[in-house]
């Protein structure tokens, strides 16, 4: 009888032994990070030890900007979802490699031939916030998310009402505005601006009220001239503008004093001041102090946000456009 048990024993210990091969019938990578091969994010993926997620895409799919939702049709030649078993140990090479290793090899393979890609995009603030109340965006969350896919697997199609890939993270340079000589502001009376600028982006008022705040008169103590941004939408119209190339220097007016922006260098990106509201935000205070018959114009914007498309961010508190300089008669 022991004899019996002991060849019993023997056979359910071969039939356990792995051969190596991964048998597959749900696919899980809830808590892996997914990553992608290079800064086009043209392949984004998730690995496991023996496991891979595949997102291929065109480039540019991955946009980063606040959006709600971007679809896109799966199609298995541009937009690609695959899933694969090895029968070991998987890394980057094996994904990103231009000559993949020949091992592992692929046991299983799962491929997304319908059905659609949403991702939603929301920006990502670096935290804490610095303590003078301005706001970086030092990336984006990309939360996808395939509905209605249908995988062919080896077993017969299955369709998965949604499936979560999960977050995929993007990082930028965030966009800091801070001027090298914050005093030196200048002032284009004739053509309503108002500026500050470094060697390849400026800040400008365009439609400035200077009128009412810029005056040849000294400001009480504590008692600045005020006005709001994009004041009933024509009056105070603030830009931040990044360039393509190097901006004169701050001290030719020529380039800004103009009707129309010129057209070189280009403008790389726009951002638009949001609408003040009366003593909340977007907020231009003037104080003038003088010297004889020069008079000297220190602008604040207060609680100010910047917006390209559906991003926003946020200048210092109170931050200093800088000092305009005029000479009374």
């Amino acid at each position: 009888m022991k004899k019996y048990a002991s060849l019993l024993l023997f056979a359910l210990l071969l039939n356990g032994c792995d051969d190596g091969d991964l048998k597959v019938d749900t696919i899980d990578f809830d808590e892996v990070t997914s990553t992608s091969c290079d800064t086009t994010n043209t392949l984004v993926y998730k690995l496991k030890s023996q496991e891979a997620l595949l997102l291929q895409m065109l480039p540019k799919s991955i946009i980063n900007e606040d959006k709600d939702t971007i679809v896109y049709d799966i199609d298995n030649t541009t937009y690609r979802v695959l899933y694969r078993a090895y029968n070991g140990e998987v890394s980057r090479e094996n994904i990103c490699g231009t000559i993949p290793p020949k091992t592992p090899s692929v046991t299983e393979e799962w491929v997304g031939t319908g059905g659609q890609i949403q991702i939603i995009t929301g920006a990502v603030y670096k935290t804490p916030a610095p303590p003078d109340g301005h706001t970086e965006i030092v990336g984006y969350n990309h939360n996808i998310i395939f509905k209605n896919i249908t995988f062919s697997k080896p077993s017969g199609p299955q369709v998965e009402a949604e499936y979560p890939f999960g977050d995929f993270k993007t990082e930028i340079t965030p966009v800091i505005v801070s001027f090298l000589e914050a005093d030196n502001a200048k002032y284009c009376p004739e053509f309503k601006k108002v500026f500050n600028n470094n060697t390849s982006n400026s800040l400008v008022i365009e439609n400035f009220d200077g009128t009412n705040l810029i005056k040849n008169e000294d400001t009480p103590t504590g008692f600045p001239r005020t006005s709001l941004i994009n004041l009933n939408a024509t009056t105070n119209n603030l830009y931040y503008r990044t360039y393509n190339g190097n901006l004169p220097l701050a001290a030719n007016e020529n380039y800004y004093c103009l009707e129309k922006t010129p057209t070189s260098p280009t403008v790389q990106s726009t951002w638009v001041g949001v609408a003040g509201v009366t003593n909340v935000s977007g907020i231009i205070e003037v104080t003038t102090t003088s010297n004889l018959k020069v008079f000297k114009h220190q602008i604040v914007l207060k609680n100010a946000t910047l917006k390209k498309g559906n991003n926003t961010f946020k200048l210092a508190t109170n931050f200093i456009l800088g000092t305009v300089t005029t000479i009374a008669p």
